[in-house]
C-alpha cells in the first residue's frame, strides 16, 4: 500500500481511446502507469513488538521521506505537463468531486454548450469502466478513459501518457475529470491551468470544513444540483461560509447541470480564464505545423 494515499501498488493504470463516438478502440496498461514508489515491508513498519521511541520516531521519518519521494516526482512530471500545455496554449482544467456530485452531467452540458466556440477534449478518471467516457463520447466529444483499478487518483504521469494518445489541437480546452474522491486528487499536480471542485447540495453543507485541503486547492467551487435543495436539508449560505472560511478567495459558482442554473456564469468563468477568443480553431493550420515539426507530438 501506499503510504501517501492508500492506493494499491497493483493498480495499474489502463488508458483507453474513444475517441469521439464513444466507443473503446485502442487499449494501453502501464506498468509503470501509477509513478509512487511503494514499500512492501510493512510488518517493519506497523508492527510494535517493541515500545521503542526510536523505532517509532524512524518510521515516522521513513514514512515522511516516502510521501515527500512520492510527491516530489508527480510535481517533476506535472511541470511537464503544464510546459505541455503553455507551448501549445492550452487551458486544462482538473475537475474533481466526490462520487455522484455531478461531474458528468456537467461536462456533458458543457461540451454541447461551449462546443461551438472552442475545441473541447476529455480525459475521464474512474477506477473501472467506460461509461462515462462512453456518455462523453457521445456528445462528439475526443476521449480518452484513464481506469486506475484500484488507485484513487488520477496523476500527472497517467495525464501525460493520455495525452499522448488524446493529442488536443493548439489552443484548445482540455478538461480533465478525477476520479471520484475529495482526499488524494487534491494533493497531485497534473499540470492544469486551474483546478475545480464540484459538490452537490445532497452532500452535506459541511464537505469544505470536512475535506479542507481539496477546497483549500480549488480556484472554483461548483455548488451543483441546486434544483434539488426543495427536497434536501441543506442551507447554502452555510456551505458558502464553510468554504470562505478555508479559502476566502474560492469562486463559487452555484448550478444545475440538468435544469440549467448558474451555467452562464460557469462559461462566462472558462472564457475569461481561458483567455482565448471564442472562436473554431482552423485544425488544418494546426495539421500543417505538426508535419513542418513546428509543432511536435510529444
Amino acid at each position: 500500500m501506499c503510504s501517501t494515499c492508500g492506493c494499491s501498488d497493483e493498480a495499474h493504470a489502463t488508458i483507453t481511446d474513444l475517441g469521439s463516438a464513444g466507443t473503446p478502440s485502442h487499449h494501453h496498461n502501464h506498468d509503470d502507469g501509477h509513478p509512487h514508489p511503494h514499500d512492501h515491508d510493512h510488518g517493519q513498519t506497523h508492527r510494535h513488538e517493541h515500545a521503542d521511541d526510536d523505532h517509532h520516531s524512524e518510521s515516522a521519518s521513513r514514512i515522511i521521506r516516502l510521501q515527500q519521494d512520492v510527491l516530489a516526482k508527480n510535481s517533476r512530471l506535472a511541470e511537464r505537463n503544464r510546459g505541455w500545455f503553455e507551448a501549445r496554449e492550452i487551458f486544462a482544467l482538473n475537475l474533481m468531486s466526490s462520487p455522484g456530485a455531478g461531474k458528468t452531467t456537467l461536462l456533458e452540458r458543457t461540451i454541447r454548450e461551449l462546443g461551438g466556440e472552442y475545441q473541447l477534449s476529455v480525459i475521464e478518471g474512474d477506477q473501472e469502466t467506460t461509461r462515462d467516457a462512453e456518455r462523453i463520447g457521445a456528445t462528439g466529444c475526443r476521449v480518452i478513459q484513464i481506469n486506475t483499478g484500484s488507485g484513487c487518483h488520477l496523476d500527472s504521469e497517467m495525464v501525460a501518457n493520455a495525452l499522448k494518445k488524446l493529442q488536443p489541437p493548439a489552443r484548445s480546452v482540455v478538461l480533465i475529470e478525477n476520479v471520484g474522491n475529495l482526499v488524494c486528487p487534491a494533493l497531485f499536480d497534473l499540470g492544469e491551468r486551474k483546478k475545480v471542485v464540484i459538490m452537490s447540495v445532497t452532500e452535506g453543507e459541511d464537505k469544505p470544513v470536512k475535506y479542507p485541503h481539496m477546497f483549500r486547492a480549488a480556484d472554483v467551487m461548483i455548488l451543483n444540483k441546486v434544483d434539488l435543495l426543495p427536497h434536501v436539508t441543506f442551507t447554502i449560505e452555510q456551505c458558502i461560509n464553510y468554504a470562505q472560511r478555508v479559502n476566502p478567495t474560492l469562486r463559487i459558482i452555484t448550478t444545475s447541470a440538468t435544469r440549467g442554473d448558474g451555467l452562464d456564469e460557469w462559461y462566462s468563468w472558462i472564457r475569461a480564464e481561458n483567455g482565448i477568443s471564442s472562436r473554431r480553431l482552423d485544425l488544418s493550420h494546426y495539421n500543417q505545423d505538426r508535419q513542418a515539426g513546428i509543432i511536435k507530438a510529444t
